[in-house]
Protein backbone atom coordinates (compact mmCIF):
# COMPACT_ATOMS: atom_id res chain seq x y z
CA UNK A 1 0.00 0.00 0.00
CA UNK A 2 1.14 3.49 -0.84
CA UNK A 3 1.67 6.50 1.65
CA UNK A 4 -0.20 9.52 0.68
CA UNK A 5 1.16 12.65 2.12
CA UNK A 6 -0.03 16.36 2.37
CA UNK A 7 1.73 19.26 1.62
CA UNK A 8 0.47 23.03 1.64
CA UNK A 9 2.65 25.60 0.11
CA UNK A 10 2.71 29.40 -0.37
CA UNK A 11 4.58 30.56 -3.70
CA UNK A 12 5.72 34.04 -3.49
CA UNK A 13 7.16 36.20 -6.69
CA UNK A 14 5.15 37.09 -9.90
CA UNK A 15 2.90 33.79 -9.26
CA UNK A 16 -0.59 36.05 -10.34
CA UNK A 17 -1.69 36.67 -14.00
CA UNK A 18 0.91 34.58 -15.28
CA UNK A 19 -0.99 30.68 -15.40
CA UNK A 20 0.55 29.32 -12.55
CA UNK A 21 -2.49 27.90 -11.05
CA UNK A 22 -3.53 26.59 -14.48
CA UNK A 23 0.45 25.49 -15.05
CA UNK A 24 0.34 23.74 -11.45
CA UNK A 25 -2.84 21.72 -12.17
CA UNK A 26 -1.62 20.37 -15.13
CA UNK A 27 1.93 19.15 -13.82
CA UNK A 28 -0.19 17.91 -10.85
CA UNK A 29 -2.40 15.80 -12.74
CA UNK A 30 0.79 14.68 -15.13
CA UNK A 31 2.04 13.32 -11.41
CA UNK A 32 -1.00 12.07 -10.21
CA UNK A 33 -1.64 14.73 -7.43
CA UNK A 34 -4.82 15.98 -5.85
CA UNK A 35 -5.09 19.68 -4.09
CA UNK A 36 -5.87 22.95 -5.13
CA UNK A 37 -3.96 26.36 -6.14
CA UNK A 38 -5.55 29.21 -5.66
CA UNK A 39 -4.39 32.87 -5.66
CA UNK A 40 -4.35 34.84 -2.08
CA UNK A 41 -4.97 38.48 -1.59
CA UNK A 42 -1.22 39.19 -0.54
CA UNK A 43 -0.27 38.04 -4.60
CA UNK A 44 0.78 34.40 -3.39
CA UNK A 45 -0.35 31.53 -4.19
CA UNK A 46 -1.18 28.47 -2.15
CA UNK A 47 -1.05 25.49 -3.29
CA UNK A 48 -2.17 21.78 -1.38
CA UNK A 49 -0.52 19.09 -3.05
CA UNK A 50 -1.79 15.20 -1.69
CA UNK A 51 -0.62 12.36 -3.09
CA UNK A 52 2.38 9.78 -3.26
CA UNK A 53 5.63 11.24 -1.85
CA UNK A 54 7.81 11.20 -4.88
CA UNK A 55 4.91 12.81 -6.74
CA UNK A 56 4.58 15.45 -3.93
CA UNK A 57 8.08 16.27 -3.98
CA UNK A 58 8.27 16.70 -7.75
CA UNK A 59 5.30 19.00 -7.65
CA UNK A 60 7.53 21.08 -5.10
CA UNK A 61 10.16 21.49 -6.73
CA UNK A 62 7.77 22.30 -10.10
CA UNK A 63 6.85 25.05 -7.78
CA UNK A 64 10.03 26.70 -7.37
CA UNK A 65 9.98 26.86 -11.56
CA UNK A 66 6.23 27.38 -12.26
CA UNK A 67 5.44 28.42 -15.81
CA UNK A 68 7.62 30.48 -18.10
CA UNK A 69 6.44 33.93 -16.88
CA UNK A 70 6.58 33.47 -13.48
CA UNK A 71 9.20 34.60 -11.07
CA UNK A 72 8.72 32.63 -8.27
CA UNK A 73 11.23 34.05 -5.25
CA UNK A 74 10.00 31.10 -2.06
CA UNK A 75 8.58 28.38 -1.56
CA UNK A 76 7.59 27.56 1.82
CA UNK A 77 6.30 24.07 2.17
CA UNK A 78 4.35 22.80 5.68
CA UNK A 79 3.81 19.39 6.35
CA UNK A 80 0.27 18.35 7.16
CA UNK A 81 -1.26 15.22 8.41
CA UNK A 82 -4.48 14.02 6.32
CA UNK A 83 -6.58 13.98 9.39
CA UNK A 84 -5.71 17.87 9.20
CA UNK A 85 -8.11 18.38 6.04
CA UNK A 86 -11.27 18.68 6.33
CA UNK A 87 -12.22 16.98 2.69
CA UNK A 88 -9.10 14.44 1.19
CA UNK A 89 -9.08 16.16 -2.14
CA UNK A 90 -9.85 14.05 -5.17
CA UNK A 91 -8.35 15.78 -8.83
CA UNK A 92 -6.93 19.17 -8.51
CA UNK A 93 -8.90 22.31 -8.27
CA UNK A 94 -7.80 26.08 -8.78
CA UNK A 95 -9.98 27.81 -6.52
Amino acid sequence: MSTIVARRCFVSGRVQGVFYRASTRQKAIELGCAGYARNLPDGRVEVLIVGEPQSVQALIDWLWRGPPAAHVTAVEVRELELDQLDDVPVGFGTG
